[in-house]
């Protein structure tokens, strides 16, 4: 982190020490989060955590919520594990009201073997880029009749624009050769169409970088029989979701994946696969690397 220049929009530093929001989640989010903190310790990071103790348990007005949004928005950067989401009832989801309150709208998961980890693949390394504030998540449904729900899927070609211009952009700076714009337009013809018609645009903005088109469902079925094929990934909202989680299944769990979400102001650093692993919670079987690896991509 010695290599950013501090500035209005940079994170906070104050005598060489950088002040992170830190947000450790649910389920495994203190354990993962202590290993972190030890590790970070150890090796004699010049970082402070700012620690809130935010859970997706509590009612949606907790002051809580606003005091870490608050931190955020002070410190530039947060670290987080991943917060409940009710089902069905309740309030909505904490993580993605982040999101959208910080206008962080880019979801970023590296998905890449580590040596000494049984996969089912070999040799796979892709980058999962995920619009991160429309889509179906844009939390848009109406009962019009009972028994008749409408849920409003979002797409918008500024915002289309700015995550296929994110995506080109990575796949240059990080030396990687190919976009594969995933997308359902053969059905959803106007949204998806606009996606798949948007980033084609920009494309043609990245005359070094290939790129091609795949739809969703031959997309979940060309990773997991030859994973190998994708470079870096750029996709709506809800795709980022089913396409990480199949990801992580594919190197040896959500445990060892990395993620980032970043804005023009705001970063936030979490578990690219995103599990509460209420399940395990407090067995001390939970894997670490997840939130260890994305408090790397933060340094």
């Amino acid at each position: 982190m010695g290599t950013v220049v501090e500035d209005s929009v940079g994170p906070k530093c104050y005598g060489g020490t950088y002040t992170v929001t830190l947000i450790p989640g649910d389920g495994i989010g203190q354990e993962t989060a202590a290993a972190v903190k030890s590790v970070f310790g150890a090796a004699k990071v010049p970082v402070e955590f700012e620690q809130f103790d935010l859970s997706g348990f509590t009612p949606e007005n907790d002051k809580l919520m606003q005091e870490a949004l608050a931190s955020l928005r002070r410190n530039k950067v947060g670290l987080k594990g991943i917060l409940y989401t009710p089902i069905r009832l309740g309030h909505s989801s904490f993580n993605v009201a982040m999101r959208k309150e910080l206008d962080i709208y880019a979801s970023v998961a590296h998905c890449k073997n580590i040596p000494g980890i049984n996969a089912r693949h070999k040799d796979v390394d892709f980058v999962i880029i995920r619009e991160n504030t429309e889509g179906e998540y844009s939390g848009l449904e109406h009962q019009s009749f009972p028994g008749v729900v409408e849920s409003l899927k979002i797409i918008t070609r500024p915002k289309t624009e700015r995550i296929a211009r994110y995506a080109f952009d990575y796949a240059l700076r990080h030396g990687r050769k190919r976009v594969t714009i995933v997308h359902k337009a053969n059905i959803m013809k106007l949204a998806d169409g606009l996606f798949l018609n948007t980033c084609r645009a920009v494309a043609k903005e990245y005359p070094t970088i290939q790129h091609n088109d795949m739809i969703v469902d031959n997309t979940a079925m060309q990773l997991v029989s030859k994973p190998q094929q994708f470079d870096v990934m750029v996709m709506p909202n809800l795709y980022g979701s089913i396409v990480s989680n199949i990801g992580a299944g594919l190197i040896g769990g959500p445990g060892i994946v990395p993620g980032a979400n970043y804005g023009r102001e705001f970063a936030i650093f979490e578990p690219g696969s995103r599990h509460v692993a209420k399940d395990i919670q407090g067995r001390n079987t939970a894997n670490p690397s997840s939130l260890i690896l994305s408090s790397v991509m933060m340094l």
